[in-house]
């Protein structure tokens, strides 16, 4: 059986409303079902996967794969754009917490084939 990463974090959902509130964003990571990817699940239930590797690398720089988007804003904040036909969702993260649930992932690791 393997562990199941399963962390919260607070995100703004950036829109050029005057008020903005947080919102707690869980990031999921399961290295057997899918051992390349992280998935991020809203508060309306909205969930988007994408490869882990696009996360670290955003972090760094400014990168995208498909509909996903990530780059560093500023010293302490990311960005993560999520595209779809009906427009894109931006929503920043304070970086401690998208390294601290990327250590966690890596710290898991998959199970070695049966055979």
């Amino acid at each position: 059986m393997s562990t199941v990463i399963e962390e919260h974090a607070w995100a703004r959902i950036v829109t050029d409303a005057p008020q903005h509130r947080p919102v707690r964003v869980a990031l999921w990571y399961e290295p057997t079902d899918a051992p390349q990817s992280v998935r991020f699940t809203f508060p309306d239930g909205r969930e988007w996967t994408f490869p882990r590797e696009l996360l670290e690398k955003g972090l760094r720089v400014p990168v995208r794969r498909g509909d996903v988007e990530v780059w560093p804003c500023g010293r302490v904040q990311t960005v993560v754009e999520f595209h779809t036909s009906d427009g894109v969702a931006v929503v920043q993260f304070d970086s401690k917490a998208l390294m601290r649930f990327l250590r966690h992932t890596y710290a898991v690791a998959a199970p070695a084939p049966q055979g």
